[in-house]
């Protein structure tokens, strides 16, 4: 009880928290209003993009973005919307409707908050780097294709399409040509600021340029584009969403889908944010802790799922952030934001929007990651591509479940290659009946994928009275080579040959008891501990043809 006490004590926050902020407080100030206005856009497009609107994307910004910092395990998160929970949410909105939003985000948040109580945070470092890249790369592709609705002024998708491939399809396809063109024509703006304005000095926003300056180019010029529309000037009420049992019982599944994602993309961005600069560990249970109370308290204000931002933490970790105190200043931003210019913010185009996160998706990909897998083996190569066309073509949770399968399935068979029976010659000086005796080492591991190919081998073996197998070099087993090994012994001993076993280590014993390895020998008098002694031994059985020992 007491240790659990300290588990629990050390989920919540603690003023070492912001250790060091005498020192780095001006640091992390202007990291927070850095990355608050990179945040802006990416807020108002996710929002949009997934089906919830622009108010549920800040909402989330905001109020995840505070929970999370004072409450995760990392100094230097930034959570809010991302498109990975974009990509999840918009065919749980086209179909449940925006009304399901709250509730999905509390049910998620919940899930994801006993995840880190029950110390489920280190599972995501089972996850290969091939399947994480391929998901990264599906993703980049699904945000990209969704964003093509808003450039034709179809809007968001319907609930009898929610497949992004053919919902882009039909959009282009209905498209006004005249809508197209002026879209077009923002993306093209849009992607000139974000790419040139860095190059002439990396402080300079340029998403946040863009947008401005599309915006004032449509205010300016008479055009067809659709804009974000009426934003909130306050924050609204925090409200318990409706709920009955059905409803629950029908977001069951979707929840769990968004707190298998919310928990794999914060753990992964937190350590990555760990790997760019010393801003102190980060405990991966208390991580899903605050994500999931950030995604309960975002439920409560009508905003959506949230989860640990990969670009906006490394933003963050790069514009010098060392605390806590900077991903709350980026929240604080926002919230300025929805105060002071919520007008000025409803008149930008959704065709800025979706440029801002069409170029998001396509710096999401890394080509030289990419090759760099595909060149490796073929197993990472098929992991990488099957995951990154499973993403996009079926489900993001389903994608990384296969894809670990598949790394799995391609492990096992590399590592099954490994085992191997060596037959060792006996030592001088000969003596008669040696040509009987055969001394079979088993090296590497013993598991069920190379269990049929070391049976195969050891009782194929012709002409020999007594078998010698030497465990000492056996490195792994499983239950299914332990029993491989009592197959192999009555096997060979109904034959007439003898069985002795020599070295098994003290891991392997309680295994090999169990399963009957040990049971399965002629004698107790046939399991050695020394080579010498399991030699002088099989020598006595192959001199005399007798079996001495037999009880």
């Amino acid at each position: 009880m007491r240790r659990a006490g300290r588990f629990l004590a050390g989920l919540l926050p603690t003023r070492t928290d912001y250790a060091g902020l005498r020192g780095s407080w001006r640091r992390d100030l202007l990291a927070g209003v850095t990355v608050g206005i990179v945040a802006l856009p990416l807020a108002l497009g996710f929002g949009i993009s997934s089906g919830a609107g622009a108010t549920a994307g800040l909402i989330t910004a905001i109020v995840a973005g505070v929970i999370a910092a004072v409450f995760g395990g990392s100094n230097v998160q930034v959570s809010g919307p991302t498109g990975a929970m974009v990509v999840v949410l918009a065919p749980i909105i086209a179909t449940h409707g925006v009304a399901a939003l709250g509730l999905v985000s509390v049910m998620a948040g919940i899930i994801v908050m006993i995840a880190g109580i029950l110390r489920l945070g280190r599972t995501v470092a089972f996850i290969p780097w091939p399947v994480i890249e391929g998901f990264t790369l599906g993703i980049a592709v699904i945000i990209f294709l969704q964003q093509v609705p808003a450039l034709t002024g179809a809007g968001t998708p319907s609930a009898a399409h929610t497949n992004v491939v053919v919902t882009a399809v039909s959009s282009l396809l209905g498209a006004d040509p005249l809508y197209l063109l002026w879209a077009l024509g923002a993306v093209v703006v849009v992607a000139a600021c974000m790419l040139l304005l860095p190059r002439l000095h990396p402080a300079i926003p340029g998403s946040l340029v863009a947008i401005i300056v599309v915006t004032v180019i449509c205010v300016v010029v008479p055009n067809p584009l659709a804009q974000i529309g009426d934003l909130p000037t306050g924050l609204p009420a925090p409200q318990l969403p409706i709920a009955d049992l059905s409803t629950i019982g029908g977001l069951a599944l979707p929840a769990l889908t968004i707190a298998a994602l919310a928990a794999i993309e914060s753990l992964l961005s937190a350590r990555v944010a760990a790997s760019m600069a010393d801003t102190g560990r980060y405990d991966p249970d208390r991580e899903l802790v605050g994500q999931g109370l950030a995604s309960l308290g975002a439920g409560l204000f009508g905003g959506m799922p949230a989860t640990g931002a990969i670009a906006r933490t490394a933003v963050n970790v790069r514009s010098g952030a060392r605390t806590r105190v900077a991903a709350i200043t980026h929240a604080l931003v926002l919230a300025l934001v929805v105060l002071v210019a919520a007008q000025p913010a409803g008149r930008i185009p959704l065709a800025a929007l979706a440029g801002v996160l069409m170029l998001t998706a396509i710096r999401m990909v890394h080509l030289a990651t990419a090759r760099s897998i595909l060149r490796s083996t073929r197993a990472d190569a098929a992991a990488f591509i099957i995951t990154a066309i499973i993403t996009v073509a079926v489900d993001l949770i389903v994608a990384i479940l296969i894809g670990v399968v598949i790394a799995g399935i391609f492990a096992l068979r590399s590592l099954s290659k490994t085992s191997k029976v060596r037959r060792e010659p006996l030592p001088e000086p000969r003596q008669p009946g040696d040509d009987r005796i055969a001394i079979l080492r088993i090296d590497g591991p013993l598991l069920f994928a190379s269990a049929d190919r070391i049976l195969d081998t050891i009782t194929g073996l012709q002409g020999v009275t007594v078998v010698i197998l030497r465990m000492s070099q056996l490195e792994l087993v499983d239950a299914t080579g332990a029993h491989t090994l009592t197959e192999i012994t009555q096997r060979l001993e109904a034959r007439g040959v003898t069985v002795l076993i020599k070295g098994i280590q003290d891991g392997h014993l309680e295994l090999f008891q169990t399963v009957g390895v040990l049971s399965a020998l002629r004698h107790q008098k046939h399991l050695f501990t020394t080579l010498d002694a399991a030699i002088e031994h099989a020598r006595t059985h192959a001199t005399t043809g007798t079996a001495p020992d037999r009880p």
